[in-house]
């Protein structure tokens, strides 16, 4: 990425440009704002979590009650109540501001994990897991409040907008890959709680910095800025939020058809590393993919991006089909995870350039909603594929679930509409434009 020498960053005060030398690299120079480094370590605390409750849920229910099928269906109902409460917190994170909000929405989901611990340890009714689980859903989407930040910090440099999203990116795939095996190491070393307490205490302590950093909050939206259209209505919006939704089903597929396929293998305990691998891939092809301009606009970009996810995703069908090991199926795996970063950076950045600033939390909630229902369609279709068929083709599943974004992504670029969000409006002091 071409650096920005003279560039002058259009932000709120107080910030102040650093004395860093103007010449730095495209992610060195993202936190030459003061605060960046302060939220970007809090969130990273409170969004490694995401990837330790679900795992630590199932774990811990299976332990204390004996049944995988009862502790698949709390976090199921658990998932279920996340996608309809998710978009209403955003939409709250975006009329009164995300340390208003998000610490309160993060204390009530807090409790409904330590209160789905207590119910186990005192031998409560199953319903009341059900009941407790589902007040997790309070939990405010961190990745997206990060990004709405770098996107407020930066809405008049798309390239730097441009990094950040790749940052934020390869951030999501360390959590997703650190966090299961985390939780699960602490879940079977210590005690089967140990891995939903240890993640209370981060997603708490991570919040309470993240939100502790107020100069670099976006500021709440004007009245009349609230009173526009929902994200869900604006031209285009719900055609990309399909395509994360298949995107989605790619992900939640992928994992069921390669724990299966390690099983039958014989091999059980390898399908989290070989799972490793394609995260692997995917988060160092989204720093690279950052690390400089690409031609074009992100509408552009959005279908050879897809169309590229489509193609390597074929490389682990191939590779199951004609008898490949593990070790061939992890290589195929990992060349494969580099099309999904450049895909979910891309299109992200496109959202961002579609939604009003007054709504962006809530936009990229939708967003991050769309691919957790996808996620749950692709588990779903991956176990139907595993009991149903032999493990080598069961990557069929994954492979169409791509094939199906890029004929989206196709469409949706057909219908392509003119950018109508970033930048809306003048930046201003943020604590000021709150009234404080």
């Amino acid at each position: 990425m071409p650096w920005l020498s003279g560039h002058t960053l259009l932000i709120a005060q107080p910030h102040r440009r650093s004395r860093t030398p103007r010449r730095t690299g495209p992610y060195a120079r993202l936190f030459t704002v003061r605060g960046t480094v302060a939220f970007t370590l809090g969130n990273l605390l409170a969004r490694l979590p995401m990837g330790m409750f679900s795992v630590s849920a199932v774990l811990m229910i299976a332990e204390r009650r004996g049944s995988y099928a009862l502790a698949g269906a709390v976090v199921a109902a658990g998932l279920a109540a996340t996608a309809l409460v998710a978009p209403l917190v955003a939409r709250l994170v975006d009329r009164h501001g995300q340390s208003r909000v998000a610490l309160p929405a993060t204390l009530l989901a807090a409790c409904g994990s330590l209160a789905l611990v207590a119910s186990l340890r005192s031998g409560a009714p199953d319903w009341t897991l059900f009941a407790c689980y589902a007040a997790t859903a309070t939990t405010p989407n961190t990745g997206g409040m990060s990004r709405a930040r770098w996107a407020h910090l930066y809405r008049h440099d798309a390239s730097a907008r441009h990094s950040a999203n790749s940052l934020e990116q390869a951030l999501d795939e360390g959590c997703f890959t650190a966090g299961p095996v985390l939780a699960a190491a602490l879940c079977t070393g210590l005690f089967p709680e140990a891995g939903t307490v240890a993640g209370v205490v981060l997603l708490v302590v991570g919040m309470v910095l993240f939100t502790a950093q107020r100069s670099t909050e976006p500021p709440v939206a004007r009245s009349r800025s609230l009173r526009a259209a929902s994200p869900l209505r604006l031209p285009g919006m719900p055609s990309l939020l399909v395509v994360f939704l298949a995107a989605g089903a790619v992900f939640g597929s992928l994992e069921v058809v390669t724990l299966a396929f390690a099983d039958a293998q014989g091999h059980p305990a390898a399908g989290g590393a070989v799972l490793a691998l394609q995260a692997a891939g995917s988060a160092l092809a989204g720093l690279a993919f950052g690390s400089r301009d690409w031609p074009g606009t992100a509408a552009a970009r959005f279908l050879p991006c897809t169309a590229a996810m489509a193609t390597l995703l074929a490389l682990p069908l191939v590779t199951a089909a004609a008898g490949g090991g593990l070790v061939l199926l992890g290589a195929s795996l990992l060349v494969a995870g580099m099309a999904t970063a450049p895909t979910m950076v891309t299109g992200m950045t496109l959202l961002q350039e579609r939604t009003p600033a007054a709504h962006l939390n809530e936009g990229m909630t939708l967003a991050v909603t769309a691919l957790m229902g996808g996620i749950a369609a692709g588990s779903a279709a991956g176990g139907q594929a595993a009991e149903r068929a032999d493990g080598g083709h069961t990557y069929a599943v994954p492979w169409c679930a791509a094939l199906l974004a890029a004929a989206l992504a196709w469409r949706l670029r057909r219908r392509s509409e003119p950018p109508t969000g970033l930048p809306e409006r003048p930046v201003g002091d943020a604590a000021h434009t709150r009234g404080e």
